[in-house]
């Protein structure tokens, strides 16, 4: 069974996402349509593997980001660092 303090933490990441959709410039939509990926596919595996924990959430992305860094172009890696920062300031409960 998934926590509400799991589901309050995606729900905060999702409004991240949400908010540079309306308001961010192209660097911006790509690094977060690229990461909105890697964290849906965390949060599936989490749930699926009853480990819903809002703290295992940002690490989880963060080494899926590092095991596909070689698919991206230094310049967009460098955006998706940039937007990781947005999420990692999100506090989990």
């Amino acid at each position: 069974m998934v926590n509400s303090a799991f589901n309050d933490y995606v729900a905060a990441l999702e409004a991240v996402f949400d908010a540079t959709v309306l308001n961010g410039n192209d660097d911006q939509l790509f690094a977060s349509g690229y990461l909105r990926g890697h964290v849906d596919l965390v949060v599936a595996q989490l749930e699926l593997n009853a480990q819903a924990d809002a703290a295992a959430v940002m690490p989880a992305v963060m080494a899926s980001v590092e095991a596909a860094r070689h698919e991206l172009s230094p310049a967009d890696f460098q955006h998706i660092q940039d937007f990781l920062a947005q999420l990692a300031a999100v506090k989990h409960p």
